[in-house]
Order: structure tokens, then sequence, then C-alpha cells
């Protein structure tokens, strides 16, 4: 059934294409052999960057079924996830990937992520995104009201 499934989000990239949505990326969710939640990357019409095929089919499928947790779900992608769709589906706890298109295939294409594995890997002070840390005195309130909380939703 990994066949059926990828060819899905195959179809979805190739379809996207003529209407300059975004980049040709495709994505379905699988639950029980259900598709629950498919896209197709839409960062140009939505002016969106993290409107990547996969990120739009995991939260289509969390609207799906009601729940922040995609557990025992599979994501189909037609292309290796990108570190924005990689941790998206480590967030939203899916199960597995499969991906048709290697990194280098959509490098070839013009969207390499090489630079982004890389920053990742270097230290918070050696990457090109300055990030810096100012300590104020009530920066830790926003925790400490939560963990108070009786009703909180850890995910």
């Amino acid at each position: 059934m990994d066949e059926f499934y990828l060819n899905r989000a195959l179809a979805l990239a190739a379809a996207s294409v003529p209407r300059g949505e975004g980049g040709p990326f495709g994505a379905v969710v699988v639950r029980e052999g259900e598709i629950i939640g498919e896209a197709w990357n839409q960062v140009v019409a939505s002016r969106d960057p993290t409107a990547h095929a996969e990120v739009l089919a995991i939260r289509a499928a969390c609207a799906r079924i009601d729940h922040f947790h995609l557990d025992g779900c599979v994501l189909y992608a037609s292309s290796e996830p990108c570190p924005l769709c990689l941790a998206a589906a480590y967030w939203a706890r899916i199960a597995r990937i499969v991906y048709a298109n290697p990194r280098a295939a959509a490098a070839a294409a013009g969207f390499c992520d090489h630079d982004l594995y890389e920053e990742f890997r270097a230290p918070p002070e050696a990457r090109r995104l300055p990030v810096q840390h100012l300590a104020l005195p009530d920066a830790a309130a926003p925790f400490a009201a939560w963990t108070r909380l009786a009703q909180r939703k850890l995910y």
C-alpha cells in the first residue's frame, strides 16, 4: 500500500505545478489505511514560508481527527522532508515517513536544504541567523503559571 499513497503524494505535487502556488511537493497522512490529510506546497499562494506540503497535510490530519498527535500515522511525501517538515512530523508523533525523491533530486530542481542542515549542526554562536538570549527578571513567569495549571495538556 505504500506505493498507492506515495503515488497520491506525487499526483498532488504534479497537479500543483501549473497552479504556481508553491514548489512541486505533495504529502498525504494515512491512519489505518485511510487518508486523513493531504496537501501540496502553498508557500507562494499563502505568502507563508511554513506552508509546505507536509506541514499542511499534518495540519489537515490533526483537524480531521481533532487532536494534535498523529500516533500510528504514516506521512507520505513526494520528496524527503526538509528540516521544517521533519520537525513537524516529530512534533505530531508521526510513526513513519515514506518519501519518493531524495533531497538531492529536490536540490537539483532548486530546492536545496543543505545549508539548513549545516546551520543546525553548528553551535548557535556560529550560525548565520543571530539568536540572542536576553535575561529578563520575569521571563520565567509564563512557565511558572503553566506549571500551576491543573488542566494543562502536554504535547
